[in-house]
């Protein structure tokens, strides 16, 4: 049997890997080179666009939890991550193009899988198929998705922060360390006294704003990818306690920073760095002149601008059930990735995962993966199948939206360590059988 896979991200990769590993011939759809989304440059699979970090990597987060349980099920996104991570402190970063790259070759030499570099149009009814088109699939596929769903789309903004060459920062006015001291010497930081971040916040909030591809006046924006100028707007002190936040970092001659910016590595051989946090909706020009008034960046090279646009996803509780498969006793269609309403590069690849696993079941009559609300990829499975969320937003894996601990713990990350110490015991033995 051959199941159809629409969509070579982090998420359709996945689940090509994880259906064609359980013996499953799979073809998988992808429209780059001939077409390219507004978003996307890259000619290889998993494109990362927005930033190079797939976040926490410890399991007193939840990203860091999800992450271990896509390595038991012996997740290609993970793998690609470890062998192409780069230094990040407490975080799991990657160099871009390496990670692509290898994605990449693991999926066009995988014995089972046939890769078609074709758009689709429309949507595949002779075998299973996975929609893994992400957020910006095409309009002609997008069109093909409204009529099989029939409901209307949802939809937020993202952005994506703007990357410098590391040898343009001026290191009279910065310095290498990480917070707290966790991770060495793992960011470039740029501190900033008083007046400079005064100068600087108020030419973010009103620099001119490039024009989005939408007829809307005010973009619905997601929380967790908020462009720095909209932050910024919230008030004077809201970067400070945000991606400017001083704490944990001490200046080279001994004094505290009023607020710094921090460079995270984007490559392997560290001569790019992006501005963590800094996802921005400025012009290019207003991004040149604006983060320029940061000290270390005075004659900073900008080697990628950020840009803003428009993500959509889908009412996944109205439609799917917990294997991602679209509701009805006849339907042969699952979704997969950042379509479904998950947010960020590791639940997408999560999405894909449990959706992968889930059509080589069915194709070859074995039982659904549905695993239980103590793992996070129940949890998220859970989350975008509940029929009886009215107002259904994109959600990053949390610990509040897993089943809570019997016995109470107070101590926040203790609780979050025993959370994940559950969800790993139980899965170690459910893979295992």
């Amino acid at each position: 049997m051959t199941i159809n896979i629409i969509g070579a991200g982090l998420a359709g990769c996945e689940a090509a890997w994880q259906a064609a590993n359980r013996g499953i011939a799979v073809k998988l759809y992808e429209m780059k080179p001939k077409k390219f989304s507004p978003a996307h440059t890259s000619e290889n699979f998993a494109e990362l666009v927005c930033s190079n970090s797939l976040r926490a990597d410890g399991l007193h987060n939840a990203v860091g939890l999800l992450k271990e349980e896509m390595r038991l099920f012996g997740s290609l996104i993970m793998e690609a991550a470890i062998a192409t991570k780069v230094p990040a402190g407490g975080a799991l970063a990657v160099d871009r193009e390496a990670f692509g790259s290898y994605v990449t070759e693991k999926i066009k030499s995988h014995p089972n899988i046939t890769v078609i570099h074709e758009e689709v149009a429309e949507i595949p009814t002779d075998f299973p198929t996975i929609i893994a088109a992400g957020p910006l699939a095409s309009d002609s596929l997008a069109e093909s998705i409204a009529k099989l769903t029939g409901t209307n789309y949802l939809s937020f903004f993202d952005a994506a922060a703007p990357i410098v060459t590391k040898e343009s920062v001026d290191f009279s006015r910065a310095f290498y360390g990480a917070r707290y001291g966790k991770g060495g010497d793992d960011y470039i930081n740029c501190p900033m006294t008083k007046d400079e971040y005064l100068e600087f916040y108020q030419n973010l909030i009103t620099a001119e704003l490039a024009k989005l591809n939408e007829n809307v006046d005010n973009p619905n924006v997601f929380e967790g990818c908020m462009p720095v100028e909209v932050m910024a707007k919230r008030g004077e002190d809201t970067l400070r306690f945000g991606p400017l936040k001083p704490v944990g970092l001490t200046n080279p001659d001994g004094t505290k920073p009023y607020a710094i910016v921090q460079l995270r590595q984007d490559n392997a051989a560290a001569t790019l760095y992006n501005l963590v946090g800094f996802q921005t909706r400025l012009t290019f020009g207003e991004q040149k002149r604006v983060f320029s008034l940061i000290p270390a960046l005075k004659n900073a090279e900008f080697v990628r601008f950020g840009v803003m646009h428009r993500n959509t996803y889908i009412n996944s509780p109205k439609l799917l059930d917990n294997t991602f498969r679209l509701r009805g006793n006849d339907m042969n269609i699952w979704f997969a990735g950042q379509i479904t309403g998950v947010e960020g590069y590791v639940e997408s690849a999560a999405a894909g995962l449990l959706a992968g696993v889930n059509v080589a079941n069915k194709t070859k009559g074995l039982e659904p993966l549905i695993l239980p609300k103590i793992t996070a990829l129940g949890a998220l499975s859970a989350y975008v199948s509940n029929q009886a969320i009215e107002n259904f937003q994109p959600i990053n894996i949390n610990f509040g939206i897993m089943d809570e601990l019997p016995t109470r713990i107070r101590d926040k990350r203790e609780k979050a360590l025993e959370i994940s110490k559950r969800s790993l015991h139980f899965l170690e033995d459910y893979v295992t059988i």
